[in-house]
């Protein structure tokens, strides 16, 4: 049977952990995971209590030797480069627009198993950590704004869970918000000048070489207008947006103030890591016994280093990225 090594995330105030010693009872085959040592501690867990839930407590070196790796911020991983071809990756991976990571995945023959693509009945497994990047985003970014929310004129692109955890928090805080979906976004490019604040929830197609806001536009914002890009996708939809980190979170650009944090549930480690490692447990033993159920199937986006969600291919091929 396979191994599994459960790998602490270097992304920057990355502390959400994949699993919990409390749900370690859903697993039957519990004696093949490996925690690198020290994994639960952001979230209030200690080594001794992975040890008595039936797991092993190792090393880096020893996790990372496993045979399947388990990696909150997958896409963001720094040993890739070290571990030996054919892996099987597990995590947070946008293997569509992270084209180094891909192309790594590729040339390394690995199988990638992307959590953002693992649907229960329809419904995201982890929903609630979309909601609370929105949530995040909003109370962490929305003080670049100058404005208290009461204060301000809102605008929120997107009606997914992104954005209906951005819209709890601006409602709680008197915001006044108007809400553009799929299909109003003509008006919004109409009326983007009439906002103190734009927060980006949208879930773009990589297909789409067309944009939401374009440099150009950035002239018909407000002055000293706040885009909180929650969605993230560098240089699609916002053609000024690029990833900022928690500590470093905000960059000007002709006088626009852009928060562009790409893990921001990662401020509320705790909330996300109980959903994550209720969710994840129940699929542990299929991805050890290779007995995966179609909603693992699906997730499996890489495999071999070869291509399975087409997304990614038409991704690389309008943008002429090849493999080595």
């Amino acid at each position: 049977m396979k191994t599994m090594g459960l790998l602490i995330s270097h992304k920057n105030n990355e502390k959400r952990r994949g699993l919990v010693p409390e749900h370690l009872k859903n697993i039957e085959n519990v004696g093949q995971l490996y925690f690198e040592k020290g994994y639960g501690e952001s979230v209030g867990y200690s080594d001794e209590e992975y040890i008595l839930a039936g797991a092993h407590v190792v090393s880096r070196e020893e996790a990372v030797s496993c045979d399947i790796l388990v990696d909150v911020k997958l896409g963001d991983a720094d040993y890739l480069d070290e571990i030996e071809p054919g892996k099987l990756l597990v995590g947070w991976a946008h293997s569509v627009q992270n084209v180094d990571f891909t192309s790594n995945m590729l040339n390394c023959g690995h199988t990638v198993l992307a959590w953002e693509e693992i649907f229960e009945d329809g419904r995201y497994i982890f929903y609630r950590n979309r909601e609370l990047a929105g949530e995040a985003a909003i109370m962490q970014g929305f003080r670049f704004s100058g404005l208290m929310p009461y204060d301000a004129k809102v605008a929120v692109l997107g009606n997914g869970q992104v954005a209906k955890g951005a819209i709890r928090v601006l409602n709680g805080l008197g915001a006044d918000i108007m809400v553009y979906g799929r299909r109003n976004e003509a008006l919004f490019r109409k009326e983007m000048g009439n906002y103190d604040v734009i927060v980006n929830c949208v879930f773009w197609d990589t297909s789409r070489t067309d944009r939401l806001i374009y440099r150009e536009d950035l002239k018909r914002l407000k002055k000293g207008a706040l885009i909180i890009d929650v969605s993230c996708d560098p240089y699609l939809e916002i053609e000024t947006s690029h990833p900022t980190t928690i500590d470093n979170p905000v960059y000007v650009v002709d006088g626009i103030t852009h928060y562009a944090v790409d893990n921001t549930p990662a401020m509320f480690p705790k909330s996300v890591t109980n959903c994550l490692s209720e969710g994840y447990s129940r699929y542990v033993d299929a991805i050890l016994t290779d007995n995966y159920p179609e909603s693992l199937r699906k997730a499996v986006v890489i495999e071999n280093g070869h291509i399975l969600d087409e997304r990614i291919a038409k991704y690389r091929e309008a943008r002429g990225i090849f493999c080595k």
